[in-house]
């Protein structure tokens, strides 16, 4: 029997009541399991039919175990201790969670931010390794960090081939450049996985494993879950979390993730990612709100917020009506939740594999590291901070409390609003904390991420969900910039291309979206945390 429990209440139980018969009488779970591209419409056949093999990872994926537990001996008895990871997307988020559960230390490096990428060079590198992750080969986050690493081996005199590990897909560019230029190993990951897929793949479990986590024991998980999960059965609890999700009527699309004692760290960013980028397009979607047990949402009856609680498996919980309640092991997890947003897009009528809005705002940051334009003056500055807007929206503005009253004045009765913070989320973490105020202040969701590891995860949802969302970017200046090696252009201009190439998707899609940029991170983090603090005290608006 599988670990794997699902309770739900009210809005929740309706909805599984409401389609679990037919995706049974369909054989949706089947279906997936048998890899049938045909399940999401005929737009998306072609895209599925590349992108299921994650269903049988927890078999096709045993063969990597025993390269990578040798590698990780041999890295050990050459005195390496530290795994770092430089990644984007599902190719970090899957081994930080992984690593962070079994408790075992991984440097995930998915910045662009010159700070934060600096210290991760300064922090042991005698004793550090790098994965390095990219499905295409071509992700520009991970080649500059790739070729920043490699220098800085090669200029403490270590040998840099010996210090790094590539995880991509076969036939990749970066595939056969790896080998060439005799990297210590390249793992190849399955080809018919998506990004946000893969945490079984050789994009999870390299890193995971490296680092020093039981990859079978996760595998074994996985498996163990694969038996109840290809059943068409009303109780199998992959078709009862889609149905959840994504077969509300009136569509709840606010999804509040919460984790109350799962032993599962960090696994709701995952599951964030997998959520948003797999059904936030065609104008709707359902977004993932990452929260904490006490924070506003878990508490609100909105009608379109749906709250999901990740409780221990032994837990007895009381839920209210907008609520369900998922247990189980991490790898049991991971699959069933990826069978779940699977059938929550076939319900929504979307494909769940493709991402067309994350091209997008990559497109858009490229074209702004080849022309720089010359960046627009700030509406105003106010302190360590300078605003910038649609002067329409902001009005008579003249402070930071009064821009944030403007972009919060755009905020529809339905709608949510995004906080995107384009600098080190490890040394200014607490800027999250205006994650909780705002969603008070506001009455409505509050979503967090740090850029640019966002924009493979929420990102998608932003433009390509529904028009409900306001935006507030928030850019810092750095004491330092960072060269990239044979790039003609450094780390502080990418990151700034990054988010000014977001700010203009957003704006082209007729998002409002408020620019704050400091110019000295720690008065700036300080004084926007105290505005947030003044509006929440003062009752907003």
């Amino acid at each position: 029997m599988s670990s794997l429990s699902i309770d739900a209440a009210a809005a929740a139980r309706q909805a599984i009541d409401r389609h679990i018969s037919a995706l049974v009488e369909d054989h949706v779970a089947s279906r997936i399991t048998a890899k049938d591209a045909t399940l999401w419409g005929k737009d998306a056949e072609a895209e599925a039919s590349q992108r299921l093999g994650w269903v049988e990872l927890a078999e096709t994926s045993r063969p990597l175990v025993p390269r990578i537990l040798q590698l990780r001996d041999e890295l050990k008895a050459e005195g390496v201790t530290r795994i770092a990871l430089a990644g984007m997307g599902g190719s970090s988020l899957a081994p930080e969670v992984i690593t962070r559960t079994a408790g075992v230390e991984l440097a995930v490096l998915d910045s662009t931010d010159p700070e934060q990428v600096r210290h991760a060079l300064e922090d042991n590198l005698e004793q550090t390794a790098i994965v390095v992750s990219s499905k295409s080969g071509s992700t520009l986050e991970t080649d500059s960090i790739r070729r920043t690493f490699e220098k800085a081996f090669n200029d403490a005199g270590l040998d840099a081939a010996r210090r790094i590990i590539v995880v991509t897909d076969p036939g990749s560019p970066m595939d056969s450049d790896s080998r060439k230029a005799g990297y210590r190993e390249v793992f190849n990951a399955d080809p018919n996985v998506g990004g946000r897929y893969s945490a079984l793949t050789a994009f999870g479990l390299v890193p995971s494993g490296l680092a020093g986590v039981d990859i079978e024991a996760l595998l074994d998980e996985a498996e163990e879950a694969s038996e109840m999960l290809r059943d068409d059965d009303d109780g199998n609890i992959g078709l009862v979390l889609g149905a959840a999700l994504g077969g509300t009527e009136p569509l709840r699309n606010k999804i509040v993730i919460v984790d109350e004692g799962s032993s599962m760290v960090g696994f709701a960013d995952w599951a964030e990612q997998l959520v948003a980028e797999s059904t936030g397009k065609l104008g709707t979607g359902v977004l993932p709100v990452v929260a904490e047990p006490d924070s506003p949402e878990v508490s609100s009856d909105a009608s379109d917020i749906l709250v999901v609680r990740l409780v221990g498996q032994d837990a007895h919980v009381e839920l209210k009506d907008n609520q369900i309640a998922v247990s189980g092991s991490l790898g049991s997890q991971l699959l069933a939740w990826e069978y779940g947003t699977v059938v929550a897009g076939r319900l929504l009528g979307i494909n769940p594999f493709d991402q067309p809005d994350v091209e997008a705002a990559k497109d858009a940051a490229r074209g702004l590291l080849d022309n720089r334009p010359e960046q627009a003056p700030a509406n105003f500055t106010d302190g360590a901070i300078e605003v910038r807007a649609d002067q329409t929206m902001l009005g008579n503005a003249a402070s930071v409390d009064d821009a944030l009253r403007a972009l919060i004045e755009q905020l529809p009765s339905d709608g949510y609003l995004s906080v995107q913070a384009y600098f080190d989320r490890i040394a200014y973490e607490s800027l999250s904390r205006v994650r909780d105020p705002l969603a008070r202040i506001t009455g409505r969701p509050v979503t967090f991420g740090w850029g640019p590891r966002f924009l493979h995860s929420t990102g998608q949802f932003h433009k390509g969900g529904p028009a409900v969302g306001v935006y507030l970017q928030v850019t810092a200046a750095a004491d330092e910039d960072l060269s990239i090696p044979d790039r003609p252009f450094s780390f502080g201009e990418l990151i700034s291309a990054q988010a000014a190439g977001d700010a203009q998707v957003l704006a082209d899609h007729g998002r409002p979206v408020l620019r704050l940029h400091l110019t000295d991170r720690a008065a700036g983090t300080k004084q926007l945390m105290d505005a947030v603090a003044f509006l929440n005290t003062s009752g907003g608006m």
